[in-house]
């Protein structure tokens, strides 16, 4: 059992050493029998896969970048297909441009479509690395006659047929619930976050602590970051607050150190549900900077927000009935007080790495 829960861990510890997994942000437009598309890829999974550092310097610059637009596009259209039933729809490459994600910095390719007959519904074929990193996603936005729809898309789900009739509110709701849980289970940043706030959960009072103890006291902690990253991103997603996307990334990573080294000194002294509000509130503005590239329908705004905090804390729940039964049967060993000093300390490592390269936007781990 205690080697379970150090394996369950280490799975959700490991990745914190790379960024986030690879997704691209692919918007469809339907008009008629024409479909104009935008479609924004990692600069730093497009160089993996095509080699864009021609003097390998670890730096791309846009001259690197330029002199591979063609090479991109073909790539990358290469591994879209769009079709009308059986028919295949025609593909042109359009301009790149450069933009900046939370992540990192990406291509915007635009491109256009020419479809055969009129579309009801539109296939389409998703391979973008495929054969390069089976984890990555394509989250997809349809958009026609005002109405949107989302997808996602990875090698299980490859092609899929996307109908172009305005979808249900309830439909939408359950997209964003799905965009919620996979946005909460890359989000390393968070999930190291909780994880350091509950590992003491079952360490607090006298060794004959009770599960139920342990339980009260992690629904408080979760509680806490739930009330507070909700409120946040709400509020940001509907413009109400704003902060600069450096200003959050960093505090969010300055939040990590902070709950790992409580581990280690006591520097919250009992409030950890406290540090988990106060914390939560600037953990709210990263989950908002995520559903800003999904973009939120106008029809069903509310529905679909409520949508996307459902699956957050839906990912969040699946983490914690993971961790909490191993964890209370594992308190009194060994391995789990190395987890709760050594596993801290090195949370903490990683996290004064992320905020170093987030706060003078330097590159100190490899991608």
């Amino acid at each position: 059992m205690v080697r379970a829960l150090l394996l369950c861990l280490l799975l959700l510890a490991a990745p914190a050493w790379a960024h986030k997994p690879s997704d691209s942000y692919l918007t469809l437009n339907v008009a008629g029998q024409q479909v104009s598309g935008q479609w924004d890829i990692a600069l730093r999974d497009l160089d993996f896969a095509l080699g864009l550092d021609q003097d390998g310097n670890g730096e791309l610059t846009w001259d690197e970048i330029r002199t591979q637009h063609a090479a991109i596009a073909a790539y990358a259209l290469g591994r879209l297909e769009l079709s009308n039933g059986a028919a295949a729809c025609v593909v042109t490459a359009g301009e790149q441009l450069i933009d900046q994600h939370t992540d990192g910095a990406y291509t915007v390719l635009r491109f256009h479509a020419a479809c055969p007959g009129k579309l009801e519904a539109l296939g389409v074929g998703y391979r973008l690395f495929a054969d390069l990193d089976p984890q990555h996603k394509g989250l997809l936005k349809l958009v026609h006659e005002g109405s949107a729809s989302t997808a996602i898309f990875e090698p299980g789900h490859a092609h899929q047929t996307l109908s172009l009739h305005a979808p249900s509110k309830w439909t939408q709701f359950a997209d964003y619930v799905r965009h919620g849980v996979w946005h909460i289970w890359i989000g390393f940043d968070h999930i190291l976050f909780l994880l350091s706030l509950l590992l003491p959960a079952v360490l607090l009072t006298a060794p004959a602590q009770s599960f139920r103890d342990a339980l009260v006291d992690v629904l408080k902690v979760v509680t806490a970051f739930t009330l507070a990253h909700s409120l946040t991103l709400t509020l940001a997603s509907l413009h109400v607050l704003a902060l600069p996307s450096r200003w959050v990334e960093s505090a969010i990573a300055a939040s990590v150190v902070a709950a790992a080294l409580n581990n280690l000194i006591p520097l919250f002294r009992g409030r950890r549900p406290v540090a988990a509000f106060v914390f939560g509130l600037i953990h709210g503005f990263g989950f908002a900077s995520v559903l800003a590239d999904l973009g939120l329908p106008q029809g069903a705004l509310a529905l679909s927000l409520a949508g996307f905090n459902v699956g957050v804390e839906l990912g969040q729940l699946a983490i914690v009935a993971a961790f909490l039964p191993l964890a209370f049967l594992a308190r009194r060993t060994w391995f789990y007080r190395q987890l709760m000093t050594s596993g801290s300390a090195l949370i903490a490592l990683v996290a004064v790495v992320w905020l170093v390269e987030r706060a003078f936007d330097l590159k100190v781990m490899p991608a």
